[in-house]
């Protein structure tokens, strides 16, 4: 099968710049890049007026299966990612049972083929269990296809287990994903901790309590050698340690999520619970420091933290509430509305770091359009409108705190290994 995408202007992250050229796919590769290509007998997918992004990657996604199929299913959460304009995504360990061993891993992928939609890419368990106490195969689940490791929210409190953790990780090459936060300060808080948790009189989670374990970890990747990946940066304080890691030569990348990027704490001052994430929404003055931080190169990636939730999980007292919100439908349009046209990021700037800058950190052939590169293309159309309407969202948990919001810029389709996959079928 043959695929001309027409009349686009090519977003190419690498180079920092955008053209206009047609994008001719044959089978599941790109063949070539060049101005009024002849498709011969190619379908063609008219991309007038729109944007040709390098197929968008979310490296940080939940899909729940195995085990919590009532919250999302493979199926389900690769639907929602190619109507969000994601090619591929990252599915994180904490599934049921955690994906410690070789089998869940293949099982993930195999359940991916199955639904035939955006490809997936498992991280494994970092300990076994994710309990902190004793490493995983990390050697096997990375011959089984993972990518990637992390404990994902159950954060590793012992330094010692985070060192030998590392050593392994980077004798095989492969980063380690972080989350940040000090379990013994963050005990029992279920938003930030200032003014607006005072006033609720809900307890906290001081802004230290992400920085102690960033600072810690940055000392043991220092030390280790290891690639290190900080997940979900939130705190001001986060955004300088890793800045100034990064002067010093640490091998550290760092992701923050939009609704870290645009909401604050007072997202939550009506005891919303949709809006409670964790690491939770901060202050004004951290959310400015995300924000600089995305601009000046210090936090190198975009990610959802896609976390579905049964309505179930979410109707419930504000301190009962499931953390997490779901994400890849709406990121796409909050880069653009929030970033974008606020001129913290030039378009090729936010593509690299939602396409070609996840690819380089979890070693995936992508994030580019060139002859022989797969064919995973996002068709973008920078000039629509949505507002968010939860019940049309794809994936099966509609927990999300952006319902209402007018968003500019709509994902028009996804190509994946030169399938379309059309965002309103």
């Amino acid at each position: 099968m043959k695929l001309l995408i027409k009349g686009g202007t090519v977003v190419d992250p690498a180079a920092r710049r955008m053209y206009r050229a047609d994008v001719l796919v044959e089978g599941d590769r790109v063949t070539a890049v060049d101005k009024r290509l002849a498709g011969g007998d190619a379908r063609v997918f008219d991309a007038g007026g729109k944007l040709v992004f390098p197929g968008l990657i979310d490296m940080h996604v939940h899909l729940r299966e195995p085990g919590q199929e009532y919250k999302e299913t493979i199926a389900t959460g690769t639907r929602a990612a190619v109507r969000g304009g994601f090619t591929a995504v990252a599915a994180m360990p904490n599934t049921k049972p955690v994906a410690d061993t070789p089998a869940v891993i293949r099982y993930v992928l195999e359940k991916a083929r199955e639904a035939g939609l955006a490809r997936v890419y498992p991280v494994g368990a970092l300990t076994r269990g994710s309990r902190g106490e004793e490493l995983s195969e990390i050697g096997e689940l990375k011959a089984a296809g993972a990518v990637a490791f992390s404990d994902d929210g159950r954060p590793v409190a012992g330094a010692g287990m985070m060192r030998r953790a590392m050593e392994y990780a980077r004798m095989l090459g492969v980063p380690v994903i972080s989350h940040c936060e000090e379990p013994s300060l963050a005990a029992g808080g279920v938003m930030h901790e200032g003014l607006v948790a005072t006033t609720l009189g809900l307890r906290g989670i001081p802004a230290a309590a992400e920085e102690v374990m960033v600072a810690r970890d940055l000392i043991l990747a220092e030390m280790t050698g290891c690639h290190l990946h900080v997940a979900h940066v939130s705190t001001a304080g986060a955004v300088r340690l890793i800045r100034e890691a990064k002067a010093r030569g640490v091998r550290v990348t760092a992701e923050a999520t939009p609704h870290h990027f645009t909401l604050t704490d007072r997202a939550v001052a009506d005891y919303d619970t949709l809006a409670k994430v964790n690491p939770p929404l901060r202050s004004d003055a951290d959310v400015a420091a995300v924000r600089e931080g995305l601009g000046d190169g210090t936090i190198d990636v975009i990610a959802t933290d896609h976390a579905p939730h049964a309505s179930h999980e979410k109707n419930v007292e504000f301190d009962l509430a499931a953390f997490g919100l779901v994400g890849l439908e709406t990121a796409v349009g909050l880069v653009f509305t929030e970033l974008v046209a606020d001129n913290v990021l030039d378009v090729p700037a936010a593509v690299a770091k939602m396409s070609l800058n996840p690819a380089r950190i979890l070693g995936l052939q992508a994030g580019i359009i060139e002859p022989g590169a797969a064919a995973d293309i996002t068709v973008f159309d920078p000039e629509a409108e949505e507002v968010v309407d939860p019940a049309l969202l794809a994936g099966k948990s509609k927990n999300t705190p952006f319902g209402g919001y007018r968003l500019k810029g709509v994902v028009y389709a996804a190509v994946v290994g030169g399938r379309v996959h059309l965002r309103d079928r």
